[in-house]
């Protein structure tokens, strides 16, 4: 009577040599990249990428480090919208492919206009808006938004040597909300942005301001837009640099449509920490949160 041993049938033995065995994994690989590589590009020029916070421009809702998940069908799609750099490749044009309309108060990531940074701001000013900012408050179309105080925030700023105290307020127009910060003592010329003239957004443009009043260079100043107008407004979008103004040095000025890359959803994580930056209260939790 043979037994269930007797049956079974010994592992053929792998006779291949170091060699063959080095280049059988290295093709294995190969394929593998060829299959990975095209789709995880396709997922990020078609639905979303990830982005890293560089600046301290939108705190206390984005903080130096956040890891953003941006929705790149949001807004439809342009040649900026090509991760990696590749938009580099595509002939420059106007418009968007299959493109969605940006609602006020959207967190965007959009191309600087006069520079190849990509940039994240809040989205304050559609074609035909009126936008000021006064005495640091923001109206827009003539009306102060609403805002309200909600506390003092200590800590200290990223690659900043001392501490800031910010006056922190929630901000609201229509149904979007968000926090906004104001610094006690800001640098003189941030602070300049705290009265500015009229911004009359020209179609197919958009206005941007960052959250962090104070530590934010964005649609405000003057530097990026055309001249100023003798009545006080800026109607105007695509106009040379004045002289002396470099493009590096440029704030973002009216973005074009088909400068935006998508809206920013999500912080999916962080290496933030409270007790590194000695906030005082902490400031939000990162993790998995939505903007």
């Amino acid at each position: 009577m043979s037994t269930s041993s007797d049956m079974t049938e010994s592992e053929p033995e792998d006779t291949r040599t170091l060699k063959q065995k080095v280049l059988h994994e290295l093709r294995e690989w190969a394929v593998t990249l060829l299959i990975f590589i095209p789709a995880f590009y396709m997922f990020s020029f078609l639905i979303y990428e990830q982005r890293v916070i560089p600046s301290e421009s939108m705190v206390p809702n984005l903080q130096v480090g956040d890891r953003v998940a941006v929705n790149k069908f949001a807004y439809g799609y342009s040649r900026y919208s090509l991760p990696w750099g590749a938009w580099r490749l595509i002939p420059q044009g106007e418009g968007r492919v299959l493109g969605g309309k940006p609602d006020r108060g959207d967190v965007a990531v959009f191309m600087h206009p006069h520079t190849d940074r990509v940039m994240i701001k809040r989205i304050i000013g559609l074609p035909g808006d009126r936008v000021q900012m006064v005495n640091e408050q923001l109206y827009l179309n003539g009306e102060p938004i609403d805002r309200e105080f909600v506390r003092s925030v200590t800590y200290r700023p990223h690659d900043f040597r001392g501490t800031e105290t910010a006056r922190e307020y929630r901000e609201t127009i229509g149904e979007k909300s968000w926090l906004s910060h104001q610094w006690q003592q800001g640098p003189s010329q941030i602070r300049s942005l705290d009265n500015t003239p009229v911004f009359d957004v020209p179609e197919g443009h958009y206005l941007f301001i960052g959250d962090n009043r104070d530590n934010s260079e964005d649609g405000r100043s003057v530097t990026g837009h055309c001249p100023v107008g003798d009545d006080g407004v800026i109607d105007e979008a695509g106009c040379e640099l004045a002289p002396g103004v470099s493009a590096e040095r440029a704030s973002v000025g009216y973005v074009p449509a088909e400068n935006l890359i998508g809206r920013a959803d999500t912080v999916l994580l962080s290496t933030y920490s409270c007790a590194r930056a000695d906030a005082d209260p902490c400031m939000k939790k990162r993790l998995w949160r939505g903007l």
